[in-house]
């Protein structure tokens, strides 16, 4: 059943994954399915642990500096964009229509590495690593964007780049202090657009 839930999360996104239509396509009754979760969110939070992120641990990131944890952060994305990328780009879109089941998934899952956790903020803010005002628009709509970008274009993520990415764009960036007023696209609440893709104004 949970082979059920990442083959529709991959095909149709998050609002695809139904309790009815996961049990149509593993020929089991919906009944069976309420007894195993009682949300759509715990279902598909179960089917990452299960799948994509199977082998991973919930724990914080925390190397003791930010360079450390940036780069703990983006191997970490990197090992659950390898399990299967339309699935992880399905993971790390959640956030884009519905930020709590982003939560959900960070909370069960661990850091994606798709977002800047505010323990890793917080912790180089402590260590006075980065100003009071660091904001995590850099990372959050940098980083993930460009792995994904790279993985689906054939290009390396090795750690070699992912150091390369902290060294002289994250790290720079983080450190400017520059709020942006906005978040960023993995944020879980990223700022819409005022237009469709065709022009026209949002009702």
């Amino acid at each position: 059943m949970l082979r059920v839930v990442l083959d529709v999360l991959s095909e149709s996104g998050v609002d695809g994954v139904t309790f009815e239509e996961v049990a149509r396509r593993a020929k089991a009754s919906k009944r069976t399915l309420y007894r195993r979760w009682a949300t759509k969110r715990e279902m598909i939070v179960a089917a990452i642990k299960a799948g994509p992120a199977a082998g991973t641990k919930p724990e914080p990131i925390d190397t003791g500096s930010l360079r450390g944890d940036l780069l703990a952060l983006l191997a970490r994305l990197e090992a659950t964009m390898r399990a299967g990328e339309a699935v992880s780009l399905m993971i790390m879109q959640a956030g884009l229509r519905d930020p709590e089941l982003c939560e959900h998934i960070e909370a069960s899952v661990g850091p994606t590495g798709a977002r800047l956790t505010e323990a890793v903020l917080h912790s180089a803010i402590e260590r006075g690593e980065l100003p009071a005002s660091a904001d995590p628009f850099a990372y959050e709509e940098v980083g993930a964007a460009v792995l994904v970008i790279r993985q689906l274009n054939g290009l390396s993520t090795d750690m070699t780049y992912r150091e390369a990415l902290v060294d002289a764009v994250l790290l720079p960036a983080l450190r400017s202090g520059v709020v942006a007023g906005q978040h960023g696209i993995f944020s879980g609440r990223p700022t819409p657009s005022s237009t469709h893709l065709n022009g026209e104004p949002h009702e």
